[in-house]
């Protein structure tokens, strides 16, 4: 799997095939870069070069995942457009990428061309630990072994996290039973270590500092186990922060609003909004 080095770190990539505008794909917390395959696979290759940034990607650092902060992520995904000759990136983000685009958009203006932010939850808050333990605790899915969980991981199309030293952090995020077999459900320290960090961010007042146009795509149905990531009235109140900012929703919840047809309308979206701007 190729890879760039960025700040000492290495970032794991993919590279679309076309020569277009440069996006850059941030996925969620616990996603790894084939949490893109839908959106890929409706072709958003066709009119943009693409890359999706693994955000745990860093392979020789013995620091747990996501124990870094927004300015940490930034530096490193900024530190890629010189390896691309860009001097901006369309920023894609999904969930917690969603609200670094954010963090980008604000802090460093003059790098980011626009914002396509993908069911964010851009208001988070200290409850949004809790509320992540509580949705983590029910992913448990047994698998007989740690060796049969890493053959379905191996087997993701565009899986950008399973080069020999990023097996580390798959043996630091499944957890075994007593009864035997392991589960992949991610440990839950670091995922609380970083929602706190988000809830720390005091984003009604980051979001206005983001002046490039900004796309939210909302997925209006309930989460997969609660309540909406970002309710329509909560979405309708981000767009009015921003002064470019449009709004539209798409099929599907969290999760599956990147498969299928929500993947579709975000393909189109994503073509339409970045091509105008």
């Amino acid at each position: 799997m190729p890879y760039l080095e960025t700040n000492e770190i290495r970032l794991h990539y993919l590279q679309g095939p076309k020569n277009g505008p440069l996006i850059f794909l941030l996925h969620g917390l616990t996603a790894n870069a084939h949490a893109f395959d839908g959106i890929r696979e409706a072709g958003l290759d066709r009119n943009f070069e693409v890359v999706a940034i693994d955000l745990r990607g860093r392979g020789l650092s013995d620091h747990p995942a996501f124990s870094y902060s927004m300015e940490d992520h930034a530096q490193d995904i900024l530190g890629l457009l010189k390896h691309f000759h860009a001097e901006k990136v369309i920023v894609v983000g999904h969930s917690f990428g969603g609200l670094l685009g954010y963090y980008l958009a604000a802090s460093y203006p003059e790098k980011v061309e626009s914002l396509i932010a993908l069911d964010a939850a851009a208001h988070m808050n200290p409850m949004a630990a809790d509320m992540l333990a509580i949705r983590l605790n029910k992913l448990d899915v047994p698998y007989p072994s740690f060796s049969d969980y890493l053959k379905e991981v191996k087997a993701a199309p565009y899986n950008t996290f399973w080069a020999p030293e990023m097996l580390s952090y798959y043996k630091a995020d499944v957890r075994p039973y007593d009864e035997g077999g392991v589960t992949p459900r991610p440990q839950l320290a670091n995922i609380i270590e970083a929602s706190l960090g988000v809830a720390a961010i005091d984003w009604p007042d980051v979001i206005p500092e983001v002046k490039c146009p900004v796309l939210l795509v909302n997925a209006p149905e309930a989460y997969t186990l609660g309540m909406p990531m970002l309710p329509d009235e909560l979405a309708k109140e981000t767009v009015e922060m921003l002064p470019h900012g449009k709004l539209i929703t798409v099929d599907g919840n969290h999760q599956t609003m990147m498969y299928g047809n929500g993947a579709k309308q975000i393909e189109e979206a994503i073509t339409e909004f970045a091509g105008k701007h």
